[in-house]
């Protein structure tokens, strides 16, 4: 079974600086740390409102990092022109809606198939991996595959929230949906991720699909570092992934 890579999403990092402004914490600081304690790649999400991960962090993360880059956009022209201007290792395609906390669902790729997959063609010639951040559909998949991305993220929100509500027959549904469309993802020859939402309590399922070869995870990485420091909170997320992948 191949080695289950762990994307650290640093963007958190970026929110709680920009909550006072000045220089820290640093985001790229983080993105070093993460390195450091076994992260495999890092991820940041560049928002049309600048919310949190910067123009400037951009910058500063493709100068300082040796891991990938996993850039999170929306599928703008603006965030096309910057991503044609870094070309990171990886372009993640998500949904963006401003009065959102954060990402809340997969992208709606059926519906704009023609329209993604003009809009991919160039990133791809680019030379970046293109991932699409969907629902575990097949209808999604399919369309994904058809537009010419290489990569699917599967949102495991749903899966997750149940979880923490109590809701596990729920739970177990979404998770059973997680392995089917993952296989199904497979078999079409995309690379399959996932994340969202994962947390010590909920990772260990998803991180067992033989066929899902990357998990990002953020936030609740980001929230456990102010209590136990962010090497050992990477560590421990790296442990559990490992022993379920074992």
């Amino acid at each position: 079974m191949a080695k289950l890579r762990l994307g650290v999403n640093i963007d958190h990092v970026a929110t709680v600086r920009n909550a006072r402004g000045g220089d820290v914490p640093d985001p790229v600081r983080a993105a070093k740390i993460a390195e450091e304690a076994g992260a495999d790649g890092i991820t940041a999400h560049l928002r049309e409102d600048r919310r949190h991960i910067s123009d400037e962090d951009i910058d500063r993360l493709m100068a300082a990092l040796s891991l990938p880059l996993n850039f999170e956009m929306a599928a703008t022209d603006e965030m096309q022109a910057i991503a044609l201007r870094h070309k990171p290792h990886a372009v993640c395609i998500v949904p963006e809606r401003r009065e959102e906390r954060t990402t809340e669902g997969g992208l709606e790729v059926a519906r704009e198939e023609n329209k993604l997959a003009h809009f991919i063609a160039p990133l791809r010639e680019a030379g970046c991996r293109v991932s699409i951040f969907i629902a575990a559909d097949q209808r999604q998949i399919e369309a994904a595959h058809r537009i010419g991305a290489q990569v699917i993220e599967l949102h495991t929100g749903a899966y997750c929230d149940a979880h923490a509500e109590g809701r596990f027959d729920d739970r177990d549904a979404e998770l059973e949906k997680l392995r089917r469309m993952a296989t199904f993802a497979h078999d079409k020859g995309l690379e399959v991720h996932a994340g969202h939402g994962l947390t010590y309590d909920t990772v260990s399922p998803v991180a067992a699909l033989p066929e899902v070869i990357e998990l990002n995870i953020g936030h609740f990485l980001i929230g456990e570092a102010i209590f136990m420091g962010l090497t050992p909170a990477i560590a421990e997320m790296r442990r559990l992934m490992d022993a379920a992948r074992a």
